[in-house]
């Protein structure tokens, strides 16, 4: 193997693991200050100029905080759940390009960790082996309210992973390829080439599904905020319930980087302009992440799959079936 190829690929995992760890934390004060504007509250205010080192005081008590193993869990399913809930995450990101090749000193350096011909599906797939993490915590906890959260969230992301995978079906049919770089090159050639234009079905319905895939409002249906447990994590505590945080907050960005990649042109001709575009329209999804926890209440898990089953689902198919008919002929 090409020892220069080794050491960036080391170097690469190395720069997304920190910078996206550290966004989690960064995410958090976002979050917080946009639902506070949204309802006329401050937000962080007192650590720090406008709150900003609450994120260093979030940062320290998690690692400070007494880890707690409960009596009655199942110790090893126990503690490595939420390992597999914050690597199944940043497992996903080595098959998205973040931004556009470029030269550092003479070497071209591609940020993408792997460009492998199944990206789009390997990202998915990543995503979906995540709900392990909070099924199994739930599982090994020894709290029936736990479980019964667990089993709520798996039931949310089994179900919308159908709706994620037939949504992505008709742009795959289009493009050729699952490469998420090669869909890019697809679209490269300016707006009026953005595949959101040929599948408008696919992108909302992809969009709605991210949701339901990160577990956030109105989706929330793994630790609702108006209940007074906090769901599968109920007895977790210190840096095991923080892998938890980071994993969520980590799906959140990843995901806001793979729909503009598939949909809006991601980061076009490669230009240092598409480049800050594509960071635009990251950004653009990830302030909409949180915009709509502001704005919807959480919905019942009934009609949670009542939507799912009975409208997304139907509606991919026939997306499938038009797309596929509009091809041959």
């Amino acid at each position: 193997m090409d020892v220069a190829y080794l050491i960036e690929t080391v170097i690469k995992v190395v720069v997304v693991l920190l910078i996206f760890s550290a966004l989690a934390g960064i995410g958090t004060y976002f979050e917080r200050k946009v639902l506070a504007f949204m309802q006329r509250r401050l937000g962080p205010m007192n650590v720090g100029p406008y709150g900003l080192l609450q994120v260093a005081a979030d940062g320290v008590k998690l690692f400070t905080k007494e880890d707690i193993i409960p009596s009655n869990v199942v110790p090893n399913i126990f503690k490595i759940a939420p390992v597999i809930t914050a690597a199944t995450a940043f497992m996903a990101a080595a098959a998205i390009p973040f931004l556009p090749q470029f030269t550092l000193f003479g070497y071209t350096v591609h940020p993408i960790v792997a460009d492998i011909n199944i990206g789009i599906l390997y990202v998915l797939g990543m995503m979906g082996v995540g709900l392990y993490g909070p099924l199994l915590g739930g599982m090994a906890s020894a709290n029936k309210f736990s479980l019964l959260s667990a089993a709520r969230g798996a039931a949310v992301f089994i179900s919308y992973e159908v709706v994620t995978g037939l949504s992505i079906l008709a742009p795959i049919m289009i493009v050729g390829s699952l490469s998420l770089v090669d869909f890019n090159a697809y679209q490269s050639g300016g707006i009026t080439h953005w595949l959101v234009w040929s599948q408008p079905v696919a992108f909302v319905l992809f969009w709605i599904a991210a949701f339901a895939e990160t577990g956030r409002t109105p989706f929330h249906l793994i630790a609702n905020d108006h209940e007074i447990i906090d769901g599968f994590g109920t007895e977790y505590s210190g840096m095991r319930w923080g892998l938890f945080f980071i994993g969520e907050y980590a799906n959140m960005f990843f995901i806001s980087f793979v729909i503009p990649l598939l949909f809006l042109g991601g980061y076009g001709d490669g230009s240092f302009l598409g480049a800050l575009g594509l960071l635009g329209k990251m950004a653009f999804f990830f302030f909409f992440f949180l915009w709509t926890r502001a704005a919807w209440p959480d919905i019942r898990p009934d009609q949670l799959m009542w939507l799912c089953w009975k409208v997304l689902m139907p509606i991919a198919v026939i997306n499938i079936v038009i797309t596929a008919l509009v091809m041959m002929f």
